[in-house]
C-alpha cells in the first residue's frame, strides 16, 4: 500500500525529472537555436517527443540509481531529502542561467541524505560511486571535449574545397538529424535516474522486487515528466550554451551535437548516470578550440566548471540537512 510518503517520493521525483526536462533543454537544442537551423517552437516540440521515445528504451541507468549506489533501505524521507537538494540546486543554476548537471545534483543529494540517515559512510557503495559516477563524471566531459574537436577537424578537412554557403546549406538539414539524435540520447540517460529512485523508494517500501527491473508504470510517468519540463525550455541556460559560449555555425552545431550523442549513448550502456549538461557543453568547447583556442570564452567556461565541481559537495551538504531536518520533525 502506498503511504502519503511515499506518494511524496513519487511526486518529488516527477517534479525533478520535470525541472531536469526545461533546465536541460539546452542540451539538446541550443547549438540548432543559436544556428537558426530551427525555431526555438520547432526545437522544443522535437526534443520533447524524443526525449519521451528516448526514456523507455533503456533500464541500466535507473538500475545504477536504484540499486548501484546505496546498502540497504532508506526511509522515504531521506529519498525526499535527495531530491529537494536536487530541485533546489537546479531551480538556482537555471536562474543564473548557468549549465549545472542534474545528475550529479540528485546523485550528491542521495549520497548526502543516505550518509546523514545512516550516521555512516558504510550505507554508500563506494565502489559502485567510483565506477558509475566519479569515473565518467572526469572522463565524460573531457571526452566529449575530443570528440567535438576531432568530428570539427576532420570536417574542416574534408570540406576545405567547398564554399561557405555550400557548407551551411547542407549541414543546417544534417543539424536537425545531430539535435534529434542528442534529444533521444538525453531522454536515454537523463529520464532514468528518476526512474532509479522512484524504484528505490518501491523496494524500500517493500512494494517491489530490485530483480524485477523497472515498473512500467514507472517508465511512463518519468518520460511524460521529462518530456512535458523539455517542452517548457530553459531558455537562459539555451543562451549560454548556444549563443554566449562560441559564436556558432551549423557546421559546429551538428559536430557539437553528434559528438555528445555518442558519449552519452556509450556512458548509458555502461550504466553510467552522466551529465548531458557536461557532455554537451564540453563538446562545444572542444568545437570552438578545433578552430582556434580564443574563439571559445574561457572566461565563461572557468564559471561552468566551477559549478560542476561545486555541484555534488553542495548538494550533499542539502540531502543531509534535510534528512536531519525531517527526521526531527517525524521524530
Amino acid at each position: 500500500m502506498f503511504s502519503l510518503l511515499l506518494i511524496a517520493v513519487v511526486i518529488a521525483a516527477l517534479t525533478f525529472d520535470f525541472i531536469n526536462g526545461f533546465h536541460d533543454t539546452a542540451n539538446c537544442i541550443a547549438t540548432s537555436v543559436s544556428t537558426r537551423v530551427m525555431t526555438p517552437r520547432v526545437a522544443i516540440i522535437m526534443a520533447s517527443t524524443l526525449n519521451f521515445v528516448g526514456a523507455l528504451t533503456s533500464e541500466s541507468v535507473a538500475k545504477t540509481i536504484s540499486s548501484g549506489l546505496i546498502n540497504g533501505a532508506l526511509e522515504q524521507y531521506v529519498i525526499i531529502g535527495a531530491l529537494l537538494a536536487a530541485i533546489i540546486w537546479d531551480l538556482v543554476t537555471w536562474y543564473f542561467g548557468i549549465p549545472c548537471s542534474s545528475s550529479h545534483a540528485l546523485i550528491g543529494g542521495l549520497v548526502g541524505a543516505s550518509i546523514a540517515y545512516a550516521s555512516s559512510l558504510d550505507i554508500i557503495l563506494w565502489s559502485g560511486v567510483l565506477e558509475k559516477v566519479v569515473i565518467p563524471l572526469v572522463s565524460s566531459p573531457l571526452i566529449g571535449f575530443l570528440i567535438g574537436f576531432l568530428i570539427m577537424r576532420g570536417l574542416f578537412r574534408l570540406l576545405k574545397p567547398f564554399s561557405q554557403r555550400f557548407v551551411n546549406k547542407w549541414f543546417s538539414k544534417l543539424q536537425i538529424f545531430s539535435a534529434a539524435f542528442m534529444s533521444f540520447s538525453h531522454g536515454v540517460n537523463d529520464a532514468q535516474k528518476s526512474m532509479g529512485i522512484i524504484t528505490l523508494a518501491l523496494v524500500s517500501a517493500g512494494l517491489w522486487d530490485q530483480s524485477a527491473g523497472i515498473p512500467i508504470w514507472v517508465k511512463l510517468a518519468c518520460a511524460v515528466a521529462m518530456a512535458f519540463g523539455t517542452s517548457i525550455g530553459g531558455w537562459k541556460i539555451i543562451k549560454t550554451v548556444g549563443m554566449n559560449m562560441i559564436r556558432m555555425q551549423p557546421i559546429g552545431g551538428f559536430a557539437a551535437q553528434t559528438g555528445a550523442a555518442i558519449v552519452i549513448q556509450a556512458m548509458t550502456i555502461f550504466g553510467a548516470p552522466v551529465s548531458t549538461t557536461h557532455v554537451i557543453t564540453s563538446s562545444v568547447m572542444g568545437v570552438g578550440a578545433s578552430k582556434r583556442i580564443s574563439a571559445v570564452r574561457w572566461a565563461l567556461a572557468r564559471n561552468i566548471v566551477m559549478t560542476w565541481i561545486i555541484t555534488i559537495p553542495i548538494t550533499m551538504i542539502l540531502g543531509a540537512g534535510f534528512t536531519l531536518l525531517f527526521r526531527m520533525v517525524i521524530g
